[in-house]
């Protein structure tokens, strides 16, 4: 009886599903009418990314909202700043920012080129940023503080 079972064949693992059709693909473009007002993204979106220049917030709670090269290049921002910070000796502190205007233009259906008007204690700086939608929703594709 030892002898069958040891020339019986092992059982093969169950085969893994196919991909789905959806994970091989591109972000899906999604029209700017299928999208919400894209103001309030870009005021939360930059604000956010001033705590995260500042310390006093994760960058990772800003991923869902931006593309990879735009995520790199703010998390590259951010460890300069902890590391200018650090050298100086300084604590993290909340901004003192206030958010004065916001310009939108729109080049393309699905999106929005805007510039974002920060006032702050010391002087007032533009955030220029690009959103597209993408899997209907706004993501920045492009962040640039001036």
């Amino acid at each position: 009886m030892a002898r069958a079972l040891a020339g019986a064949a092992a059982p093969r693992p169950a085969p893994r599903p196919a991909p789905a059709e959806d994970d091989l693909c591109e972000p899906e473009r999604t029209p700017a009418t299928a999208l919400p007002d894209p103001e309030p993204l870009l005021r939360n979106l930059t604000q956010g990314v001033l705590e995260v220049l500042a310390g006093v917030r994760d960058v990772n709670q800003l991923a869902r909202w931006m593309s990879e090269d735009a995520f790199q290049s703010v998390l590259t921002r951010a460890s300069l700043s902890t590391r200018a910070r650090s050298a100086r000796g300084v604590a993290a502190t909340r901004p003192v920012h206030t958010i004065c205007s916001v310009h939108c233009t729109i080049p393309l259906d699905n999106v929005v080129e805007a510039v974002v008007i920060v006032g702050g204690p010391a002087r007032t700086r533009a955030v220029a940023v690009r959103l597209e939608g993408l899997d209907r929703r706004w993501r920045a594709t492009s962040f640039a503080l001036l």
